[in-house]
């Protein structure tokens, strides 16, 4: 009898324990995609649940602004590009950065090398396609530091299309060039039939004007509740443990992404492809901002001539609050 009891009281607390897991909701940028692995892996290899965590991922999509979510309480945390972050900042949403697993950019522009591109310089008096929605930010202020007016084709000029989520305007020569992720839509150009020595990339962490992509944002209001903060903390955690695994197992991980895909639009190929091109974004980061790179953010950004991303520095942008407690 006494065993019974044991047994029933540890049911119990086993209930009991699972109804207290605290819940978290993470709205992603984009769709499922192994661009955010990392959050699929902690939640399939049980990372979050050993954190008492109930993880709920939000995929995103083209109709869906992940700012507008965390403004509207649609998301405790999200995932965003730092430009729209601190542009959504300073117009009056305080987004702060609690955690940065993307190192590197894999943002670039991708041209036809028979245009005669063959460096920055050349781009002036193309059309060059740029996606919009918050995205475009890094570009304009490349063109502004090369000397490049976005208000039209000419000598010191160019045609800016706004690009849509694909790479059409590249394969029926509507644009010269086109924006491009290392990870995805490069790949989509290779698989139309197109051969790499056709092509000529210019990616922003080489031009020098890289901004960091993919970062953990959280409401600052938030964080003066140190229930929330504790909750990010584990979260974080279990979020990069996550993002480590993935890089030391990017086929599995892949596989991962495509068990969470509902739209079953991906394909295991390009999943495949896709986790080992962001593994080489997330190396060499344990979660924390680096401030270097978040001053190389900023310059950026400031450094957009007449229609600069932000007007001035910001301040409180970022902390290390939550990554000093979930990296020990």
């Amino acid at each position: 009898m006494k065993n019974v009891l044991t047994a029933a009281a540890m049911a119990l607390t086993t209930a009991g324990a699972a109804q207290a897991a605290d819940e978290v909701k993470l709205q992603l940028k984009w769709v499922t995609q192994a661009q955010f692995a990392g959050y699929y892996v902690a939640l399939d290899q049980g990372f979050y649940e050993a954190e008492d965590l109930d993880v709920t991922i939000l995929p995103g999509g083209p109709d869906i602004a992940p700012t507008q979510v965390i403004a509207g309480g649609g998301a405790d945390v999200t995932v965003e590009w730092m430009p729209a972050a601190l542009a959504a900042r300073e117009k009056g949403l305080p987004l702060v950065n609690i955690a940065q697993p993307y190192k590197s950019s894999g943002m670039m522009l991708t041209c036809w090398k028979d245009t005669g591109i063959s460096a920055p310089e050349d781009l002036a008096n193309r059309t060059l396609g740029v996606w919009f929605f918050g995205n475009e930010f890094p570009f304009m202020s490349w063109m502004s530091q090369l000397g490049i007016s976005t208000e039209g084709k000419g000598e010191s000029g160019v045609e800016v299309l706004k690009q849509g989520f694909n790479v059409d305007p590249l394969l029926q020569r509507q644009a010269d060039c086109i924006s491009t992720m290392t990870y995805n839509e490069y790949w989509q150009v290779i698989d139309a039939g197109v051969s790499p020595d056709e092509l000529i990339t210019f990616k922003y962490e080489d031009q020098g004007v890289a901004t960091l992509e993919d970062g953990l944002y959280v409401l600052e209001d938030n964080l003066k509740d140190p229930e929330f903060v504790n909750k990010m903390e584990r979260f974080v955690h279990a979020s990069m443990k996550g993002w480590k695994w993935a890089e030391e197992n990017p086929d599995a991980a892949a596989e991962i992404v495509l068990d969470n895909d509902a739209s079953g639009a991906q394909t295991e190929e390009h999943q495949k492809r896709m986790m080992s091109e962001v593994a080489k974004l997330t190396a060499g980061s344990n979660g924390a901002l680096s401030e270097a790179d978040y001053q190389r953010t900023v310059k950026t950004l400031l450094d957009g001539g007449s229609s600069p991303v932000i007007t001035k520095e910001p301040v409180g942008a970022w902390t290390h609050i939550i990554t000093d407690a979930a990296l020990k």
